[in-house]
């Protein structure tokens, strides 16, 4: 499990056999090296799971210092998920704040020298800085948007559940499940630097990091599918979980106001400037699907069970 700015360095050192054991439980797949050409942005790297006793530590720990934000929700997905258009219907809701993506996982601090030892005194190391840090960051967007619910939307996030459950005991996810043939065929005509069989292994982890935690924190899980063909059903079911009433004012979402539609902070596509919820693209027959994407489709309901 990574532990702050070190840990999500050791995350990237793990070995190949490390990687594959957790792919193996997982999945019953492991990942082999390929080939590389020319310059190619490396897939996520798939978390590893927490051992029995991490995983206690992590649903029993007590944050030193209270927090000002205790109970946010977050948007578990992979890429290309829809996760975008979920965030901007809940973000035209009057009680929720969905703002663009705030990577979170890229947001550390630190104290240098005698403000190591000073802060260890006050019982904040590294970590818990960092915790400090996000959830002020949280506060001061959740208070300036004048409303009372959060959620966030960001899919590394499902790479970093543990950190999120440390930092807010609290928190609630909300799992968006898309057809894992959908996501590649997506990813790969949006990000064409990538070759095909990195994509495969950005789902894979993607997937894996949603499977983890669901284990760990049951939530509401979603289908992008459902969303796009009846909107007011589904957004129904998330205002239930959030506890707030439902409004009509979430399926027109083009008529509020919306920040952040720009390249690294979610799909900024004209589509999604539309402010119109376009239906989802036909389900891929099943040969389509990957090999080692078919565990997960089966796990989400996509592929029948052998």
């Amino acid at each position: 499990m990574s532990r702050g700015p070190a840990g999500t360095r050791a995350l990237t050192r793990l070995t190949k056999q490390r990687v594959n054991r957790a792919l193996r439980r997982a999945t019953g797949y492991e990942l082999r090296r390929t080939r590389r050409t020319g310059r190619r942005k490396q897939a996520e790297q798939p978390p590893e799971p927490p051992s029995a006793e991490e995983l206690a530590a992590l649903l029993d720990h007590t944050p030193p210092v209270p927090r000002l934000v205790t109970a946010p929700a977050f948007i578990l997905s992979s890429v290309r998920s829809g996760s975008t258009l979920l965030r901007l219907l809940l973000n035209s809701h009057p009680e929720i704040c969905a703002p663009h993506e705030l990577h979170l996982r890229r947001v550390a601090a630190c104290a240098l020298g005698h403000g190591g030892y000073s802060m260890r005194q006050l019982g904040l190391d590294q970590r818990e800085l960092r915790y400090l840090l996000w959830d002020r960051i949280v506060h001061l967007v959740l208070t300036g948007s004048g409303k009372r619910r959060f959620v966030n939307k960001t899919p590394t996030d499902a790479l970093m559940w543990p950190e999120i459950l440390r930092c807010w005991p609290d928190a609630r996810f909300i799992y968006l499940r898309r057809h894992p043939a959908s996501i590649v065929d997506s990813s790969a005509r949006a990000r064409g630097r990538l070759t095909r069989e990195h994509v495969v292994q950005d789902v894979l982890a993607f997937g894996i990091g949603m499977e983890q935690a669901r284990a760990a924190r049951p939530g509401l899980v979603l289908r992008y599918e459902d969303l796009t063909a009846n909107p007011e059903r589904e957004t129904r079911r998330v205002c239930e979980f959030l506890g707030v009433e439902w409004t009509p004012t979430m399926i027109d979402y083009g008529t509020a106001t919306h920040h952040g539609l720009r390249r690294g902070l979610g799909d900024w596509s004209d589509k999604m400037r539309s402010g119109v919820i376009h239906p989802a693209d036909a389900l891929p027959p099943d040969d389509r699907i990957p090999t080692a994407l078919r565990p997960l489709a089966r796990t989400w309901g996509y592929l029948p069970d052998e």
